[in-house]
């Protein structure tokens, strides 16, 4: 009798929700597999705004730096509840997990694989943070090959100082709304760019760059992993190459 198809729980990654999976889901259910996301704590439905964001035309000094609600987010937060999910649908379904993480949401899958690793398939990180043991996802933004990366100029507040990546999902500034589609869905339909900035939330909390990879050869290393590199993903280009 053949294996059941494994059931994929998709994660995330900043500033968006578990929605930004809607066309992937039903692709994955018509080929049978079982297919499930979340929202991450402080993101989508918990995520915590500041009272600036509300107030339009923005108070751009306001914004800058009122402390961010979100700030005390913490990645263990996020690793228990996508842990959570995946024993609660490895439970009902009887199926293996292939865990996939988008962005940011690579950080989780990896701790989560360190967690969790004989209930696991396989991990996917599709364009996502990959650290070695004992690296913050900070180090890898602060390479020298991330220097021209169009997320950065989006940030409209020190992290240091509010606790958070801030951005402004609502703006109304053609230049800004522009940098923000060339960086995370620049070959979305006007329509599908609108639809995803409705998910978005300002704030990602900063402190989850700072903790170190816990991940070892004897849990996480026996996890098969695949990696899909997306060449012309806008994040990691700088205006002048998009431009």
């Amino acid at each position: 009798m053949p294996s059941p198809k494994p059931a994929f729980i998709l994660v995330h990654g900043a500033w968006v929700d578990g929605s930004i999976w809607q066309r992937v889901i039903p692709l994955l259910e018509a080929q049978g597999h079982v297919a499930r996301s979340l929202d991450l704590p402080g993101s989508g439905a918990s995520a915590k705004v500041p009272i600036a964001y509300h107030k339009r035309p923005l108070d751009v000094l306001a914004f800058a730096t009122e402390p961010s609600p979100n700030a005390a987010v913490s990645q263990e937060e996020r690793t228990r509840a996508v842990v959570a999910l995946a024993e609660q649908t490895a439970q009902e379904t009887g199926r293996p997990i292939v865990l996939v993480g988008q962005s940011l949401g690579g950080l989780t899958v990896t701790a989560v694989a360190e967690a969790i690793p004989d209930q696991l398939r396989s991990i996917v990180y599709i364009s996502a943070f990959l650290q070695s043991p004992g690296m913050m996802a900070i180090d890898l933004v602060q390479h020298a090959t991330m220097a021209g990366s169009l997320v950065a100029s989006m940030f409209l507040a020190d992290p240091q100082a509010v606790g958070a990546l801030r951005i402004d999902p609502r703006s109304d500034n053609a230049e800004y709304r522009a940098l923000m589609r060339s960086a995370f869905c620049a070959d979305a339909s006007e329509a599908d760019f609108s639809s995803t900035l409705a998910g978005e939330t300002c704030d990602e909390p900063a402190g989850v760059l700072t903790v170190p990879a816990r991940i070892t050869a004897e849990r996480f290393g026996r996890v098969p992993r695949h990696y899909i590199r997306c060449l012309e993903d806008g994040r990691f280009q700088s205006r002048a190459r998009t431009s």
